[in-house]
């Protein structure tokens, strides 16, 4: 693991942002310059949000009670660190990179932390984890979308340089200038659909986008704008007696007094971000309820309903080769809440299959064969037990837990604190001495074990590990996306 740490930092490779709870900017608290790690630590922050800093960063309970004490220098297990008072509540953290006296973990998890911190400013979007989303801008031309973002900042005449600075760049400061216009300063970007929060900044002074409506808290006491790059537009023909037109779905649990359609000269539309994935929807005409009038794929809910579907992707093809006398066989799983009756696979000469398209994730699923439940025959996977066993599958997986040397084992589940510990978690599969499991996981740090035949075990091929609070020891696996 120290060796790919090593690879990824000499090279200079930028990773897209790690994922939290915590509604901090990452890259506000973290960075390297000159040679030092710099932390940005609020006073004022709640017992919660140290807790979650402490996580995201790896940074022990017991340095953060240091500088909160007021201690301005002090030597922590080998590391000299020095706290600046900056303004405000706000005091920055620091420390050589590397100084640790000798102790080989120590090294280890700085450079984890140089990886991370880099990743951190990598400017990936956050369409994975954002389900849908919409502009709601004052003036509608601020921002224009097609193949590329167009951004436009009002008046600021005086100005003598200006900046957008976001999540899209690595809120680099100097990457993109905006080109000054009669009536204020514009700027185009190449961007995907997705999520971005951004910034202006007018000579030296960072702003939020007065025009965007959207905004979410930036870590620091402020705002970051928020912009969708939308990749679907609901349109609606006709209905112009309408007095409000608005979309409901699956997206946004089918809540009709959220997404409203604005009227245009021949019917009503609303541009939205969906991430990957299929949708069921309607529309709602003062409280009346229609199925899209020009989208011809439609699905039963299982309820009684007929809803439109629209997909996003590449879609997953799951199969059920046999069962050629069976009447119905139903798709079930994780990702549709288990109803037994909406998703109908399509009998072929083999079997039977369903093309579903999902966004990237760890899926459980079953099928249901004339009302029998039953899982994937053809898929070594599974998690759970007895009764509550269910086939699993991980859509663009990003890490493949390997175990060696125990060909004689019957049973073996790799589980961790990505699945909160589970002892019946995800059973891995074997291949000559060889155990294997693959998952997708959230980028950042993730603690785990080896149940081997009920007995548990840290991965002895991993030298990053950690004791845990029952005195044995925890592997460590950090994921850069």
């Amino acid at each position: 693991m120290r060796k790919i740490a090593f690879i990824l930092l000499l090279c200079g490779l930028l990773f897209g942002s790690i994922s939290t709870k915590a509604q901090f900017d990452p890259e506000k608290i973290c960075r390297i310059e000159n040679g030092n790690i710099l932390f940005s630590i609020n006073l004022k922050w709640s017992e919660q949000e140290k807790k979650e800093v402490s996580l995201l960063f790896d940074l022990d309970s017991t340095l953060l009670a240091r500088v909160y004490k007021g201690e301005t220098s002090f030597t922590y297990q080998g590391d000299t660190w020095k706290v600046v008072k900056l303004k405000g509540n706000v005091v920055e953290l620091s420390k050589a990179f590397g100084s640790a006296t000798g102790q080989s973990k120590a090294r280890s998890n700085d450079v984890l932390l140089l990886v991370d911190s880099w990743m951190n400013f990598a400017g990936h979007t956050d369409e994975a984890s954002v389900v849908f989303g919409y502009n709601q801008f004052d003036i509608a031309y601020t921002f224009q979308y097609g193949k590329r973002a167009w951004f436009y900042l009002a008046g600021n005449k005086t100005a003598s340089n200006v900046y957008i600075s976001g999540s899209f760049n690595g809120w680099s400061t100097s990457l993109h200038p905006m080109k000054r216009v009669d009536s204020g300063w514009t700027v185009e970007l190449d961007l995907k659909p997705g999520k971005y929060t951004y910034k202006f900044i007018l000579d030296g002074k960072w702003i939020h986008d007065p025009a965007n409506k959207l905004r979410e808290k930036d870590g620091a006491g402020g705002y970051n704008s928020v912009v969708y790059c939308p990749n679907h537009v609901f349109r609606l023909k006709g209905n112009g007696y309408s007095r409000k037109v608005a979309v409901a779905g699956n997206f946004n649990n089918w809540n009709p007094s959220e997404l409203f359609l604005k009227k245009t000269d021949d019917g009503w539309e609303l541009p939205v971000y969906l991430r990957e994935g299929t949708y069921a929807y309607k529309f709602i005409a003062d409280n009346q309820w229609y199925t899209d009038p020009v989208n011809p794929i439609t699905r039963k809910d299982g309820q009684g309903n007929t809803n439109s579907v629209l997909s996003i992707g590449e879609p997953y093809i799951f199969k059920l080769p046999g069962f050629a006398e069976a009447r119905q066989v139903v798709l079930t799983g994780s990702f549709n809440g288990w109803k037994q009756d909406e998703l109908p696979m399509d009998k072929t000469s083999t079997g039977w299959q369903l093309p579903y398209i999902l966004p990237a994730g760890n899926y459980e699923y079953k099928f249901v064969v004339d009302g029998k439940w039953i899982t994937d025959p053809a898929n070594p996977f599974a998690t759970g037990s007895g009764d509550h066993t269910n086939s699993f599958v991980a859509l663009k997986a990003n890490h493949l837990f390997e175990l060696n040397n125990h060909a004689e084992a019957r049973e073996v589940i790799v589980t961790g604190s990505f699945n909160g510990w589970s002892k019946t978690g995800y059973r891995m599969s074997k291949n000559g001495s060889k155990w294997f499991f693959p998952l997708l996981l959230k980028p950042g740090k993730h603690t785990y074990k080896f149940i081997v035949d009920g007995a548990w075990m840290h991965d002895t091929s991993n030298d990053l590990y950690e004791k845990n609070e029952v005195g044995t020891f925890n592997s460590i696996l950090w994921i850069a996306q």
